[in-house]
């Protein structure tokens, strides 16, 4: 808990009787199996909840599956490259043709990443901080009369508050979205050997490609 040496692990989980995100990060506590148990409760495959610290949990996808925001208000100081991997994919050209086809779809549309609010309001946020970063540097240079000096002491330090305390700029996203070669509404509660690995070796396909084609793009850019 709390090294600076050790990668930092946020998980979320749904707390059934409030419908609330609860958050474990290993800056704070110790996160044990219980607690990723706790987050991978669902539902809807008949996978229990999991009772931790007095709470009744079910999968933090319930939520939300990308928890942008539950980093960033986990770590707001820090300017992040942020790369977001989508187990469920966005498009589907082929329309549902059987009740098990539409569960499917239905279900991919309600867990596919959906950050691109937080990402327009974090980069909204970020221009209105860089720009009282720069009214303030102009305005603590300046020679003010005695009523507007103590009326910016008086709003000084609420503006370091803020400043410090929501500072963070997304600098860059990168989207990962997992390749699918067919349709299974249960093939995210296949937990075997055999698929494990080849969902690993298929997510590093995966992410090689989004690399390279981001890649391309910053090239292309002037």
């Amino acid at each position: 808990m709390n090294d600076q040496n050790t990668p930092r692990l946020i998980v979320t989980s749904t707390d059934i009787r409030n419908s609330e995100a609860v958050i474990f990060d290993s800056m704070t506590s110790n996160i044990d199996a219980d607690h990723l148990v706790a987050c991978a409760g669902y539902p809807f495959y008949g996978i229990s909840w999991t009772e931790k610290d007095g709470k009744y949990l079910w999968d933090g996808a319930l939520l939300s599956n990308t928890p942008l925001r539950e980093v960033i208000d986990s770590s707001p100081k820090r300017d992040k490259k942020v790369f977001i991997i989508d187990l469920f994919p966005h498009i589907q050209e082929e329309i549902p043709e059987n009740l098990m086809d539409a569960w499917h779809r239905a279900r991919d549309i309600m867990h596919t990443d959906k950050t691109d609010h937080s990402v327009r309001m974090s980069k909204v946020i970020s221009k209105y901080l860089l720009l009282m970063r720069e009214m303030h540097d102009i305005i603590s240079n300046a020679q003010l009369d005695k009523v507007l000096h103590e009326r910016f002491s008086k709003i000084e330090p609420e503006y370091h508050k803020i400043a410090d305390a929501r500072g963070a700029i997304i600098d860059e996203i990168t989207r990962i979205e997992r390749t699918e070669d067919t349709h299974f509404l249960f093939e995210d509660a296949d937990f075997s050997l055999s698929t494990i690995k080849k969902l690993i070796k298929q997510g590093e396909e995966d992410t090689e490609k989004a690399l390279a084609k981001k890649e391309k793009q910053n090239e292309a850019k002037p």
